[in-house]
């Protein structure tokens, strides 16, 4: 299966989303956060860093849950904002 190349707003719009989650994480390790979500630290270290800018539905909603965030916001903070035209 060959997969379609990331366009530069999917790309932004992980970024922003892992810098999100660094920033709910605060003081607690990559490792309490991604146990609490069932995740594995590695699959929290690649959307942190933006390796992983397309993560699935359930494992942005168990990241969440974890960190106490409702898709709301995390939705509503990693669209893209609009340039002034």
């Amino acid at each position: 299966m060959v997969r379609t190349p990331l366009t530069p707003e999917e790309r932004e719009r992980g970024e922003r989303l892992g810098a999100l989650l660094r920033e709910a994480r605060g003081e607690r390790s990559m490792v309490q956060v991604a146990a609490a979500a069932g995740l594995s630290a590695e699959t929290l270290r690649k959307i942190e860093t933006g390796r992983a800018p397309t993560p699935a539905f359930f494992t942005v909603a168990a990241l969440a849950g974890a960190l106490g965030l409702s898709l709301d916001e995390l939705m509503g903070r990693c669209v893209p904002v609009a340039a002034p035209g």
